[in-house]
């Protein structure tokens, strides 16, 4: 291995390493979200509003599939952190190789049977009418570089759990810069639609995955692997698949909310639903951007000194997330309740969605400076390799909470009940999280 710079994670301060750890996980989710904004507004703009709702529809079905990459990447990354903080190398680099072999035999045995069913897939995610056409086409081509994504998805968190939040940042940052200039070039210049739109999303998982293997074969990696680690060690990917199914669960949540929305959304108020929602989505996927950075930076200090047995380091990293976060999340809250009209009219001209969405994405966000507290919560049990908890807390909000409710209220409030699902799911999930984190505290963390 080389130079154990992961020490770090259990000798600096807390507060100094987090900002240390989440600022460059910040930078790069703002990125990567300004990547999702600023190619949502080329689309609108240079193709139409219908295309921005057919890549809405593609979303759940290669989001899930390159899902498993940080699925799994997380998984391992928790092991990771607690092998570095307990001193078991050879665990670590066992548990590297088997998240690649992992990773790269799941996504493709996806990917595969994804092309051979796209007709019925891109319906039954509400591509229906004039969407489905576009969905295809940018369907078929983003389909065929998710595996590359999935691999990225996956060697990013690894590098987190190394303590190389600036190397991890860079890897995000990448394939956003790639895909805005090729969306510039082949959308506006080449004039060639969806199929432009889809390809330049395609090269760009292509160069992150590139990076991502640049680092780990240059000298800034601590993981060393050599053919051996790739043989498949069954209790490390027992373990793996316990914490990445939690993140997996989570995903899947997601598409199948996706789901739900697109179609309940098109029976309630066709392709203009659709795409409110759809400017919602990236909006929810920019804003939280700090939030989610203190989330991915706190994840491999508790995990790392939960390893050490630090347990006080452990209690404090806890406390510090959840300030810091629920300070960015009241800036949040603030910006989306003045600016909502302002920021829809960045995307659209439509006076219809202009009409719609800035009351529907105020509801959205109700209730996001308190969210924090359960993202922070469910965060800590996958750090610390406790998967039950964190699987029940993780689904609790949007599985086990929102998509009862978004499929009960819309029959009595219309838009209105779906609208209204986001923030009641936000609070009673961060009550119940709120609850079993201190529960844990008090008795694991004396």
């Amino acid at each position: 291995m080389a130079v154990r710079n992961s020490k770090e994670l259990g000798d600096k301060p807390i507060g100094k390493l987090l900002i240390q750890q989440a600022l460059p996980a910040s930078v790069g989710i703002l990125v990567m979200s300004l990547n999702i904004l600023v190619d949502t507004i080329f689309v609108g703009n240079w193709i139409g509003p219908i295309a921005i709702a057919a890549i809405n529809v593609v979303l759940p079905v290669s989001f899930f599939i390159a899902a498993l990459g940080m699925a799994i990447g997380i998984g391992g990354s928790s092991i990771i952190s607690r092998a570095l903080g307990a001193n078991e190398d050879s665990k670590a680099l066992r548990t590297f190789g088997n998240q690649i072999t992992l990773t790269l035999v799941l996504s493709i045995g996806l990917v595969i049977p994804g092309l051979i069913f796209v007709d019925d897939l891109i319906p039954a995610f509400g591509g229906m009418g004039e969407i489905f056409d576009p969905a295809k086409i940018y369907y078929i081509i983003v389909l065929c570089g998710v595996p590359m994504l999935a691999l990225a998805m996956m060697g990013n968190n690894v590098i987190r759990a190394e303590g190389k939040p600036r190397f991890a940042m860079i890897a995000m940052i990448i394939p956003s810069v790639v895909n805005l200039i090729l969306d510039y070039i082949l959308i506006n210049k080449l004039n060639m639609g969806m199929e432009g739109a889809a390809l330049a999303t395609t090269a760009s998982y292509f160069f992150c995955m590139a990076y991502i293997i640049w680092f780990f074969l240059s000298k800034n990696s601590e993981l060393k692997i050599s053919f051996s680690h790739f043989n498949m060690d069954f209790p490390i990917l027992k373990e793996i698949s316990a914490l990445g199914v939690v993140t997996l669960a989570r995903q899947a949540v997601v598409s199948v909310t996706y789901l739900l929305m697109n179609n309940i959304l098109f029976d309630l108020g066709g392709e203009e639903s659709i795409t409110v929602y759809a400017i919602i989505a990236r909006m929810l996927m920019f804003a939280l951007f700090p939030v989610l950075g203190v989330t991915q930076g706190f994840l491999p200090i508790a995990g790392f000194n939960y390893g050490a047995e630090n347990f006080s380091r452990v209690r404090k990293s806890i406390n510090t997330a959840i300030l810091y976060s629920f300070l960015m999340g009241l800036l949040i809250f603030a910006g989306i309740m003045i600016f909502a009209p302002d920021i829809v009219a960045i995307f659209t001209t439509e006076p219809s969605i202009l009409e719609q969405t800035p009351s529907a994405m105020r509801w959205v966000f109700a209730a996001i400076p308190i969210v924090t507290i359960q993202l922070i919560g469910a965060a800590y049990f996958q750090a610390i390799g406790k998967a039950m908890p964190a699987f029940l807390l993780t689904l609790s909000r949007q599985g086990f909470i929102f998509i009862p409710l978004v499929l009960i209220l819309p029959k009595y409030y219309g838009e209105l009940g779906v609208w209204i699902s986001f923030p009641i799911a936000d609070v009673l999930s961060t009550i119940i999280t709120a609850y079993f984190l201190n529960r844990e505290i008090r008795h694991t963390l004396k």
